[in-house]
């Protein structure tokens, strides 16, 4: 069974800070690629966040870069997507998936041999 749960969605003013947590149920994590990805109202989903097993394997869609941060601790079985200086068109459902033999870009660019999905948190930036 691949399970994923995100957690960590909210209300957030412009420009505030927003870390969001994606753990595993019933796998381990150290062995997959992983992805945060979202979808705002009337948007496509996007990928905006990837990191692969491989040291230092990180890709950034140009909507986020600079202001986002992705990062994994295998132990916990949890990957984690630091958000800073959020704007409202960061408004969108977000969720994270996996992949097991991706590298970063691939994933968020392409994302066709993605195996598990979380059910999504939502965030909202509003002032």
């Amino acid at each position: 069974q691949l399970q994923l749960v995100e957690s960590g969605g909210g209300l957030v003013q412009p420009g505030g800070s927003l870390m969001l947590s994606c753990t595993t149920s019933g796998f381990s994590l150290a062995e997959w690629t992983v992805g945060w990805f979202r979808q705002a109202p009337g948007a496509v989903r996007e990928g905006i966040a990837c990191i692969s097993k491989r040291t230092g394997d990180t890709f950034y869609s140009d909507s986020v870069l600079g202001r986002f941060g992705i990062s994994r601790d295998n132990a916990k079985n949890t990957a984690y997507l630091h958000m800073n200086n959020l704007r409202p068109e960061d408004t969108a459902i977000y969720y994270c998936a996996v992949e097991r033999y991706s590298y970063a870009q691939a994933m968020c660019i392409i994302g066709n041999d993605i195996e598990a999905w979380g059910k999504g948190t939502q965030v909202t930036v509003s002032s």
